[in-house]
């Protein structure tokens, strides 16, 4: 890194820019492992979610919008971020080794992103009507083609449909699985802890207490069902793999879409309750006709303005291997 700041300093910068991320459940489950100009991305198996996400597949899609940001960050402040994806077979939680090397000094292309990380968010709104026009629709789509994944919106009202009454099948089946009401109502949490699915703190304790015990999949199905048939944009993100590599793939053209999807004014949020619940992965896959569905998304324009997911102090996700 360059001599004109601190290297230490500009490695958090680097990385304060990395977990601006997005996470299943808000999980934030990255580490980084520092040691001079070398960044080594690990996953935080004691943050995962092992009834919602048994094979770690949304765990290190989380890990790869971080590494995607990472990229963007270390490219918008002149350097070049050289990643070797799974360097060690033997380590399943080591996902990327990362090379800060000198660049130009300049930002480059892709850093043109980076403006857009506190831009975005998890849009769990209605949006407002207006379609999105070909020309934005091409553009995520190439944002995925860019990072190795593809991106396929449903371009029928029947496609839109279909996915819409899969999203509220796979309500129906998470909310009736008590293990499944208990993890969640473990990641409901006041905004002050910096993680998990953000609820009033003073209600905290009652909304936990209503997950963990009633199953409301029928009216959260309800609810999905509505919001996926009325979103301008629905469509799957997908790979053509489907083991860690993909997945770490998938998390970095998630986070490219995201962000060009938020440089066109757009946001997005998710419904992944298709992919998530074995049985009706396949569905989905009949669907979409192609590869293995990752993410499902819908995207529109934002009717209101809303603060950000709350983040952890960045000193939590740092290993200092050596002084910097």
């Amino acid at each position: 890194m360059k001599k004109t700041r601190n290297a230490k300093d500009q490695t958090i910068l680097l990385i304060r820019k990395a977990v601006l991320a997005p996470s299943s459940h808000n999980t934030q489950p990255w580490l980084f492992r520092v040691s001079n100009t070398v960044l080594d991305l690990r996953a935080d198996r004691t943050r995962a979610l092992p009834v919602n996400d048994p094979d770690d597949r949304e765990l290190t899609i989380s890990c790869g919008c971080a590494l995607m940001n990472l990229r963007i960050a270390a490219a918008g402040s002149g350097y070049c971020a050289q990643v070797e994806a799974l360097p060690d077979a033997k380590d399943r939680d080591f996902l990327a080794r990362v090379m800060i090397a000198p660049g130009s000094g300049s930002p480059r292309r892709e850093g043109l992103l980076l403006e857009f990380f506190e831009k975005r968010r998890t849009y769990r709104k209605p949006f407002d009507s207006r379609n999105v026009d070909s020309a934005t629709v091409e553009h995520v789509v190439e944002a995925a083609h860019a990072e190795g994944a593809w991106l396929r919106p449903l371009e029928t009202e029947e496609e839109k449909q279909q996915a819409a009454r899969l999203a509220a099948e796979g309500d129906a089946l998470q909310w009736a699985d008590s293990p499944w009401r208990r993890e969640l109502a473990a990641w409901m949490r006041p905004r002050r802890r910096g993680d998990g699915l953000t609820v009033p703190a003073l209600i905290a304790p009652v909304w936990q207490f209503v997950v963990r015990t009633i199953d409301m999949g029928g009216f959260v199905g309800a609810k999905d069902r509505h919001v996926a048939e009325s979103s301008p944009l629905v469509a799957v993100l997908g790979t053509d793999g489907d083991g860690p590599r993909h997945w770490l793939a998938a998390g970095q053209a998630l986070q490219r879409v995201l962000l060009v999807a938020c440089r066109h004014g757009l946001q997005a949020s998710y419904l992944n309750q298709p992919i998530q619940a074995a049985a009706l992965r396949p569905k989905l896959q009949e669907l979409i006709g192609r590869g293995f569905p990752q993410v499902m998304l819908r995207f529109g324009y934002p009717v209101d303005e809303i603060p950000p997911s709350p983040r952890r102090p960045v000193k939590d996700v740092i290993q200092w291997a050596s002084a910097c």
